[in-house]
């Protein structure tokens, strides 16, 4: 048996609650609050204290391990001076007892391949605010070990974000296996001298982005945001003898199929219902859409670029499908008309829907930041499925995009 490794590694008062075993553990908060140095520790600890641990650190998209905790964890192992404990490896990290620390993105899994990370003891999801609700959904039951843990580390962005809406969620506040807290730079003792000057000129060059980068506040609007306050998020009823509005944005490659469902109420535009997923065959396609309430009694208006996908569910399946029409500009022509609206409600199910217009755009110019007219090709499949579905309503008239607001 190997002899028996003492660690002494300190704490910050903030971080000590997360030191006790629980299911799910995470920190939100700023820059310079240590709390990506802090779970890389605790890894560091809990692979050294158990041998043959085995580990999986993931982000939303990881391109390389550049974009990842590799090179953290390696610092971390040297700095606690367990270099002879642990074997580097360009992919992965061998930790004692024949463990490993694996880093993975969780865009390349699906159903199948995620099972590969039942085994894990621990997930750490750093940069956790940009995790989808697909992958959140994917990764809860798959990491499945008794005493198996998830932790999360991220700097908000908005409370309707996967990660928040779950681990900040008011209903969970006495839920012991969830344990979540608030870390500032300020709870940081080790908070460098340098990036304290960086955050005092940004608190005196960029008050409007202070709170978020510094002490976690949720994202501001930003003046390239098509909708920075044209939405809200709110439960609501759809009224009896209500006319819905349904559109459908076809799915290619790694874009999801979008499905909505809306109506209109007092002139303003309410977003009841959503669906959608990536790579879903044809023939499941009619489940789908039968996960919209109604979906079948009214109208559908779908993207036309799939005739032979609308046909088929048309013909074999009898739903109420046509194309939405297009012309030169009508995509401008349908934001400006949802635009037009007094308010845009969504309801908080349709978490994708929000996501979008949160982060629905017009492009900048990366070497001057002026904002430029024209929309990013992003964040769009719901918001495209809703200007279909509102199709009769939209005018095909494209006015210049109102600038004013940047000047």
């Amino acid at each position: 048996m190997p002899p028996q490794t003492h660690l002494t590694i300190t704490t910050p008062r903030a971080f000590a609650p997360l030191l006790k075993p629980s299911r799910y553990k995470g920190i939100w908060g700023g820059r310079g609050s240590g709390k990506s140095h802090f779970f890389a520790g605790l890894l560091i600890e809990q692979a050294t204290l158990h041998p043959g641990l085995r580990a999986v650190c993931i982000r939303e998209i990881q391109k390389s391990l550049a974009t990842s905790v590799h090179q953290l964890l390696c610092d971390t192992i040297n700095r606690l001076g367990l270099h002879h404990h642990f074997t580097i490896k360009e992919r992965e990290i061998i930790t004692p007892g024949g463990g490993v620390i694996l880093f993975q993105g969780m865009q390349t899994h699906n159903a199948e391949t995620i099972k590969s990370l039942e085994g894990m003891d621990i997930a750490w999801v750093e940069e956790a605010q940009s995790l989808s609700a697909h992958s959140l959904k994917l990764l809860r039951p798959t990491i499945r070990k008794p005493g198996s843990e998830i932790w999360f580390s991220w700097n908000p962005n908005y409370p309707s974000d996967p990660v928040d809406a779950f681990m900040r969620n008011p209903s969970h506040e006495d839920d012991p296996s969830i344990i979540t807290i608030h870390a500032r730079w300020s709870d940081n003792p080790w908070f460098p001298n340098v990036l304290n000057e960086e955050r005092k000129r940004d608190q005196t060059l960029r008050p409007q982005d202070y709170d978020h980068i510094w002490e976690g506040d949720y994202q501001q609007h930003h003046d390239a945001l098509i909708f920075p306050d044209r939405i809200s998020i709110k439960s609501f009823t759809a009224p009896e003898a209500c006319r819905f509005y349904f559109g459908v944005d076809w799915g290619f490659s790694r874009d999801p199929t979008a499905l909505v469902r809306c109506f209109i109420h007092d002139d303003i535009l309410h977003i009841d219902y959503e669906a959608g997923g990536t790579n879903i065959p044809l023939d499941q396609l009619p489940s789908l859409f039968e996960t919209l309430p109604a979906i079948r009694h009214w109208p559908i208006r779908a993207d036309n670029a799939r005739p032979e996908t609308i046909n088929y569910l048309k013909n074999r399946h009898h739903f109420r499908i046509t194309s939405a029409k297009k012309w030169p500009g009508s995509v401008q022509d349908g934001i400006e008309r949802l635009k037009s609206f007094r308010a845009i409600h969504i309801h908080p199910r349709c978490v994708e829907t929000a996501r979008e217009f949160r982060l629905y755009r017009y492009k900048t110019d990366p070497l001057t930041g002026d904002i430029l007219p024209h929309i990013e090709d992003a964040n769009n499949h719901y918001i495209d499925a809703l200007r279909y579905a509102l199709d009769g309503l939209i005018t095909n008239h494209t006015p210049l995009p109102d600038f004013s607001r940047f000047a």
